[in-house]
């Protein structure tokens, strides 16, 4: 683990700086947690030189001003005042983001969802920029995806919503989330996994809204959706009640932009692809998208 001290210490005085997508799950926790302990931070779709250098485009990544990158995202969440995620509550998290290897089953849709994220930039050359450059690491995104499927297939289960069922049960001790009387880490886990589900609908997000055996589970969203009502980044309001203000999508301009920036992708193809190697092996971990 990271030491909490420096970075809980800078908390108090300096925005955090947060690097990812909102399509991550990982980096919906992040965001879901800043946002309910109420810290102040900056966001960025497009990785630092730096730290694209350092790990690719792995993220979420976070960091104060005086601290390292921290690249793990039950990591971050501790540092900034949740707790440790158990065990089982983790391996359960990971069995439950099975699907999300079908968020590439139709490229236009992959792509089109993701020139939707919105770059908070207030500068326009800098959002343009931003638009422009983040259609690499969804050609990134795509191609690993792709590759997985390739070799390994997209490992679907029986019944998507048996994946869910852990969870289920676990609420039915607990409530109304599965921290009890407040969100926990495992809570914002597993809703930034359903904002994954619901950026680029999957499988899993119709046994979420119909499977009779997970009625603890949509009163669960419900309840996050309504303690999130104000939050930004919310994509599992279009499938689900209470309907609240969705995720804002990205102007036509900016996602002009970052059409233009996908097509130069698969022009340079010979150039890309290869940085795409050279980039995903700086990733210290094994590359499997069920890992946070």
């Amino acid at each position: 683990g990271v030491s909490a001290s420096p970075l809980i210490k800078k908390l108090g005085v300096t925005k955090m700086q947060v690097y990812g997508a909102d399509h991550s799950p990982w980096v919906q926790a992040v965001l879901l947690g800043l946002h309910d302990k109420k810290h102040a931070y900056t966001l960025t779709t497009v990785p630092p030189l730096a730290l694209l250098f350092k790990s690719g485009v792995m993220m979420p990544a976070a960091k104060t001003s005086d601290t390292p990158w921290l690249l793990e995202s039950a990591d971050i969440l501790q540092q900034i005042g949740f707790g440790e995620v158990s065990r089982q509550d983790m391996e359960a998290i990971n069995h439950s983001w099975r699907g999300v290897l079908h968020r590439t089953d139709r490229a236009f849709r992959f792509f089109n969802g993701f020139s939707r994220i919105r770059d908070p930039s207030s500068s326009i050359t800098t959002r343009l920029l931003h638009h422009f450059l983040r259609s690499f690491v969804s050609f990134y995104m795509f191609l690993l995806i792709r590759t997985l499927v390739f070799f390994r297939g997209t490992g679907d289960p029986d019944n998507f919503g048996d994946q869910f069922l852990y969870f289920e049960h676990k609420l039915n001790e607990a409530g109304p989330f599965l921290g009890g009387a407040s969100t926990s880490t495992a809570d914002l886990m597993l809703f930034g996994i359903i904002q994954c589900h619901s950026s680029i609908p999957v499988p899993p997000l119709k046994a979420l809204q119909d499977d009779p055996r997970l009625n603890k589970i949509r009163t669960w969203i419900a309840a996050m959706q309504a303690r999130f009502a104000d939050y930004e980044h919310l994509y599992s309001s279009r499938f689900f009640h209470p309907s609240v203000k969705p995720a804002e999508s990205a102007t036509v301009t900016d996602r002009t932009v970052f059409w233009l920036g996908a097509l130069t992708m698969f022009i340079l193809f010979p150039v890309t692809v290869p940085l795409v190697a050279i980039l995903a092996g700086k990733v210290k971990r094994p590359l499997h998208p069920l890992k946070n």
